[in-house]
């Protein structure tokens, strides 16, 4: 690179000119994308220590954590999303690109634990391996904006158990991949599966994050939901969640990841010969959920 002349005093660090002496060190980012977000994080993270006037033991302290919460990570738990879940940036860069629009399913964070791939299921398959809780079966179908039906739409599902834990979570008590699926939506787009009510649950909280939420007063708990994941050639994925009704911290989710027009009852059917024909026991709770997609072109 050529070199150039170092610039007059007046133009070096210093409190006042800080993140504007910063930023110019990126301003021959070949990149104009990463350009204007390295620019941004500069200006936006110098105001912020300015306000704060963060003290050396805070620095130190804020260092650490970061440490911590990288060296939390393994195979099957990722604790920075988690920190981002509770901090609210997943959801806010989830509503960023997903911006809602009339008549489409809406999104919602991925979470922590959509760690491992689903096995591939048969529609009407089970996908608790344990047999343990409440049955429930689980119908839907997956449309376009123009309401028609999307065939061998790929539905992707995980879900905690009736104790609130996934299966990465105890590898020695629940079979391996429990409660996770992936299906292939038939001829009209159209879906079903055997499952259990999931239960409402807490995030993990042995972790940095955890000593974060209990620092700020604040419980670590999600409300009780099903993980979707829908994709489809020529749409765009949506990543959402299936909430039951009623389920405790509906209106306080430690990841702000509820929206309303994710809630759906959970009803308890009484039908001995539809609960024989579908292999449940008599009586089992059910629920349907449509998921509309937008189309690819209109992505961001």
């Amino acid at each position: 690179m050529p070199e150039r002349d170092d610039p007059p005093a007046s133009e070096l660090f210093g409190e006042e000119r800080s993140a504007e002496v910063v930023a110019a060190s990126f301003a021959g980012t070949p990149d104009p994308r990463l350009r204007h977000v390295l620019t941004s994080l500069v200006r936006h993270l110098h105001d912020f220590v300015k306000d704060v006037e963060l003290t050396g033991e805070e620095w130190a302290a804020a260092i650490g954590f970061l440490t911590r919460t990288g060296q939390t990570c393994t195979d099957t738990r990722q604790e920075f999303i988690l920190l981002s879940d509770v901090l609210g940036v997943s959801m806010l860069v989830e509503t960023i690109n997903n911006r809602a629009v009339d008549g489409l399913t809406e999104s919602t964070v991925e979470g922590p634990f959509h760690v491992v791939a689903s096995p591939r299921r048969e529609l009407g398959a089970t996908i608790a391996e344990d047999g343990l809780g409440t049955p429930c079966l689980v119908t839907g179908s997956v449309s376009g904006a123009d309401g028609r039906p999307v065939p061998g739409a790929q539905v992707d599902v995980w879900q905690a158990n009736d104790e609130g834990f996934y299966d990465v979570q105890q590898p020695d008590v629940q079979p391996h991949r429990n409660l996770r699926g992936l299906f292939t939506a038939d001829g009209d787009g159209r879906f079903r599966f055997r499952s259990i009510v999931p239960r409402h649950y807490p995030i993990p909280a042995d972790g940095p994050v955890g000593q974060l939420l209990a620092a700020t007063a604040r419980h670590p708990n999600r409300p009780a939901h099903i993980h979707f994941e829908v994709s489809a050639p020529g749409y765009r994925t949506v990543t959402t969640h299936l909430f039951v009704a009623g389920t405790p911290y509906l209106g306080s989710d430690a990841v702000f990841g509820v929206k309303p027009s994710l809630v759906r009852e959970f009803p308890l059917v009484d039908d001995p010969e539809r609960a024989a024909a579908e292999g449940l026991p008599n009586p089992f709770r059910g629920v349907h959920f449509d998921v509309v997609l937008s189309p690819s072109d209109g992505a961001r």
